[in-house]
């Protein structure tokens, strides 16, 4: 069997979630199932790093697809030209897109779609794009895979597609992720907050992510407590940052807020395992990974009570109303005042976890290949 895959989010040191979830899972499929071959398309010069086995052929087909207009002759054209030359017996995209011009079985990846819940987070074009071709993608694809059943839902609800259609296969968290000695917190403290307690964010700096009502809600915080923590946040900004400009120049607390940009693998491993709390209190999630990373790496989540996030959560986090400051501010308190919850979320979070592994991911995501097939 051949199976071609869209590969263009595979990027060194630039892996979001999507592309975590590629890496992780075409990792173990090819490596588990040498007797199959795979064809690996990229929009640019790849990373050996990515050629995961010997069964893979990787091919490049431009143009690098960044943009709407991009988007289109990638994926409508391109792709559709590499699929007819190399004729795989099943075309698997994880990001989302596929060709409307095939008629090579597709599976179809489709992580959330927030776009069409909160259309104005999206700079116009990209909205356009989004809201016209993912329906069709939707209902095209031979399958579609998802990763928590609220997204099924959302599909079905939203796209009028099948039940019997869409697989539910979840996300996982990367295995590095674990606690972390007290010598080497201390040291992530020094480097990243001058020694001090910090809240952290990770994600990227978006409308969606709703880092603007932890700002304020930080902000309140800071009123109500004498102490130094801050709040550390990890990510690159996405879109207009002047919203998010306006708001930090009302902070009291601007100086206890702390962006460091986007940081390694391996650096994020120390810093979320540092932390005195993984806060994500987004807007809308398909699943929400970093909830994982925090429940993996031993230190108490607060998320959101809306969308998939309960779900990936269960009863092993602390949940906020995202729309609130007050409820967030709240969180907040109860972290920093409440030990003993801290450890009950924790105990908690090291079963909830155990639900969602990248092997387990892997395996429902090969089972819906063969359902494909």
């Amino acid at each position: 069997m051949k199976i071609a895959v869209n590969t263009r989010l595979l990027l060194t040191n630039k892996l979001d979630g999507i592309g975590w979830f590629t890496y992780e899972t075409l990792k173990r499929i090819t490596q588990q199932h040498k007797e199959q071959e795979f064809i690996f398309i990229f929009d640019r010069k790849y990373s050996e790093e990515f050629i995961f086995s010997d069964n893979i052929t990787p091919i490049v087909i431009p143009p690098q697809s960044r943009h709407p207009f991009l988007w289109y002759l990638y994926f409508e054209w391109s792709i559709t030209y590499a699929l007819k030359k190399h004729k795989p017996d099943l075309f698997l995209s994880p990001d989302g897109w596929i060709s409307l011009r095939t008629d090579i079985k597709t599976l179809d990846v489709i992580h959330d779609i927030n776009f069409e819940h909160n259309p104005e987070h999206l700079p116009y074009l990209f909205r356009k794009y989004y809201l016209h071709y993912f329906p069709k993608f939707a209902n095209y694809a031979n399958r579609i895979a998802t990763v928590s059943e609220f997204t099924k839902s959302d599909i079905i609800d939203k796209y009028g597609v099948s039940p019997n259609k869409i697989d539910v296969v979840y996300n996982g968290a990367n295995e590095k992720y674990r606690p972390v000695s007290d010598e080497i917190k201390i040291k992530t403290k020094q480097k990243y907050t001058q020694g001090s307690e910090y809240f952290l964010f990770i994600g990227t700096i978006s409308k969606r992510k709703n880092l603007l009502n932890l700002l304020r809600a930080f902000d309140k915080f800071k009123t109500t407590t004498d102490n130094n923590t801050k709040l550390l946040i990890i990510g690159s900004i996405m879109w207009d940052s002047k919203e998010l400009n306006d708001v930090l120049k009302t902070l009291k607390s601007k100086a206890e807020v702390i962006f460091a940009g986007r940081a390694s693998d391996d650096e994020l491993v120390d810093i979320i395992s540092s932390s005195l709390s993984m806060v994500y209190p987004s807007f809308f999630e398909g699943f929400g990974i970093p909830i994982l990373e925090g429940m993996y790496s031993e230190v108490p989540v607060i998320t959101s009570n809306v969308t998939s996030m309960p779900e990936v959560g269960g009863g092993a986090v602390l949940y906020v109303e995202p729309s609130s400051v007050e409820s967030i501010t709240n969180a907040l308190l109860k972290i920093q005042n409440q030990p003993k919850l801290c450890d009950e979320l924790v105990e908690k979070a090291k079963i909830q976890r155990q639900k969602f592994t990248w092997q387990k991911t892997a395996d429902r995501l090969w089972d819906s290949i063969e359902k494909t097939l």
